[in-house]
């Protein structure tokens, strides 16, 4: 539209020009003249017409040229950008940063039960019932000073790592869906969601349960850990039901049955305990018995360390990943990433 539109007035002024001749050679016609006359129109409107046609194509090898320009810029700089090198600023093993976030809290929460039974023996077997006890709950030895604020700043360092890692078994879950029958997708992927929203809300209900002890508002403290409780539960159960989706029994390797096997060891003892949890607690509660409340802190612990270590079965599910943050395009990360590794060496 833009040529023909620039064009126009050349064209134009060609078209007046033949008309001003063909208008004098009728006049000249006239006079008798006519065969000499119409060979000297014909040739000064084909002269007239050639010179329009010949600005034309002028005018077209410039716009060619410019978008040929263009083009080979546009290349020039996609190739510069392709050719930026990739850049690792860090390099971590997958393997130790789980190990770590799996064990922290364990190794607190042990500090935190040996300090605070050897040294504020009385502040935390103090209850409502004021009967004998031997075991403090968890609340109580991480609800102490200075145990709470070891124990909320090694949950903080927990908790961060705990969301990207739910997010990655949500991502290996997904890759694996290729390799079941059409009809089983659909359900699997919603269960696979299902997985990772049971997680966040764990993750999220650890950390108030953290953060707003017993001592500060009970009532709260309460129904979050019960929130916990009832996700913990119900995000295993669902874990070991994706696991005999997604696996045959004849395709696992032994990390993997290593995995599969001890989360459905700790899933049972995590079911047991809060029976035995339940009960207890209502014999305190409502009964004030001796040493109940010693039963209920000791499956307490019990959920607490079965829940640790079902998460630490990760160790199993990723033995040789890596975490990279790196600098590249994102034309260079989707070709160096998805490249084989024959490609990769090479590169």
């Amino acid at each position: 539209m833009h040529m023909n539109m620039h064009m126009a007035p050349e064209v134009k002024a060609a078209s007046a020009t033949a008309s001003s001749i063909s208008s004098g050679s009728g006049r000249n016609s006239g006079n008798g003249s006519g065969g000499s006359d119409s060979r000297i129109i014909g040739m000064a409107s084909a002269s007239v017409y050639d010179t329009a046609a010949a600005q034309m194509q002028e005018h077209k090898t410039t716009i060619s040229c410019k978008s040929i320009d263009k083009t080979t810029i546009s290349s020039s700089s996609l190739e510069d950008r392709q050719s930026q090198p990739l850049a690792i600023h860090y390099l971590a093993s997958f393997h130790q940063i789980c190990v770590v976030t799996a064990l922290l809290p364990l190794v607190t929460l042990f500090t935190c039960f040996v300090t605070a039974y050897v040294f504020q023996y009385d502040d935390v077997h103090e209850t409502h019932c004021r009967v004998y006890n031997i075991i403090p709950s968890i609340s109580a030895i991480t609800g102490v000073s200075p145990q709470r604020y070891f124990w909320r700043f090694s949950i903080a360092l927990h908790l961060g790592p705990r969301i990207p890692i739910a997010f990655v078994y949500k991502n290996y879950y997904r890759s694996q869906l290729a390799n079941l029958a059409p009809a089983l997708v659909s359900r699997t992927n919603w269960l696979i969601t299902l997985i990772l929203v049971l997680n966040c809300v764990e993750i999220a209900s650890l950390g108030g349960v953290t953060y707003i002890s017993n001592r500060e508002n009970y009532p709260i403290h309460e129904k979050i850990f019960i929130t916990f409780m009832v996700c913990s539960l119900c995000y295993m159960l669902a874990t070991i039901k994706l696991n005999g989706i997604l696996h045959a029994p004849h395709t696992l390797n032994v990390e993997q049955k290593l995995s599969i096997k001890w989360k459905k060891i700790l899933f049972v003892v995590s079911i047991l305990s809060t029976i035995g949890l339940l009960v207890f607690f209502a014999k305190h509660r409502f009964y004030c018995h001796d040493l109940a409340f010693s039963w209920f802190a000791f499956f307490e612990y019990l959920i607490a360390i079965a829940n640790m270590l079902f998460h630490f079965t990760i160790i199993w599910d990723f033995p040789s990943q890596f975490m990279l943050i790196v600098q590249a395009p994102r034309e260079n990360l989707s070709q160096y990433f998805c490249a084989p590794p024959s490609k990769q060496k090479s590169d």
